[in-house]
């Protein structure tokens, strides 16, 4: 009985316990996050009465706050057009050069990938002064365009690293068969190789968009003026002044930034695990 007990202790125990400590640690910021957001001033302020970790009286006045008062609309189409027009730019280069580096033979190749990764490597506080004097020459400086520019430079680099290591998990010799069959290169890459793809690129895209949505130190430094903000950008400029917090418009509007980047997920998880550990494993 005591090993039957022991054992039964051992399964239920040693892996759900440490899971179920991460997973509240991972989730109490989030979960604090929500409610806060349906929270009033006084309850949010108020500890004497309540628990900060429960609601009182819910109310929604945060979020009538963030389409009433400012131009919260208009910060999550900045943010939705410049995530997709950098990740649908991002996954065409880095498709192309990711194929490239794993399945075109020629000298250098393995170097090209190492040096592509270290790219992405660099921090951007490093680089952002260059990447700013390069945009104001260009005549982009202070319009939601100079995002466009600015983003693939971190993107494209770990999109490209990520989509080489998992061509290569990929069999090359169905391809070759299709070009001893008279399909020309492109002909076979579009009917064989990309749809095999299909895992490493979404896992791409996921990780184009989500970069780019929540990014903000290009967006302050490059950005000028209320209607060009994204959403990480606006919601910090407005609700944070000086050394004061507007927590409950903030959170509202943290929350809400917050569903897009939850959907993607939600809805391509699976082949974004499989992506990035096929990926990761040959790279």
């Amino acid at each position: 009985m005591k090993s039957r007990a022991w054992k039964l202790i051992r399964r239920v125990l040693f892996p759900y316990l440490p899971l179920t400590i991460v997973l509240i640690l991972m989730l109490l910021p989030l979960y604090w996050m929500v409610i806060t957001s349906f929270k009033g001033e006084v309850e949010i302020y108020s500890y004497s009465n309540q628990s900060p970790l429960g609601v009182r009286a819910p109310t929604l006045i945060n979020y009538q706050y963030l389409f009433t008062k400012i131009p919260y609309a208009r910060f999550l189409l900045n943010s939705a057009t410049v995530a997709l027009v950098t990740t649908a730019f991002s996954l065409l280069v880095s498709v192309m050069a990711g194929y490239a580096i794993a399945h075109l033979r020629f000298s250098g190749a393995a170097v090209i990938g190492v040096l592509i990764f270290v790219t992405y490597l660099i921090p951007r506080t490093l680089v952002f002064i260059p990447v700013t004097v390069v945009i104001q020459q260009l005549g982009f400086y202070g319009k939601l365009a100079s995002l466009f520019l600015a983003y693939p430079t971190f993107v494209i680099p770990f999109c490209t690293w990520l989509l080489s290591g998992y061509f290569r998990t990929l069999p090359i010799e169905p391809e070759e068969c299709a070009m001893v069959d008279g399909c020309s290169r492109i002909g076979a890459i579009a009917r064989i190789t990309l749809p095999l793809a299909v895992p490493g690129i979404l896992t791409a895209g996921i990780f184009s968009f989500t970069l780019t949505w929540n990014e903000f130190l290009y967006a302050v430094i490059l950005v000028n003026g209320e209607m060009n903000r994204t959403v990480a950008l606006g919601v910090v400029t407005k609700f944070v002044v000086g050394d004061w917090y507007y927590l409950g418009p903030l959170m509202a509007g943290a929350t809400l930034g917050s569903v897009p980047v939850a959907i993607v997920y939600f809805f391509f998880m699976d082949l974004y695990v499989s992506g990035l550990t096929a990926g990761a494993v040959k790279g």
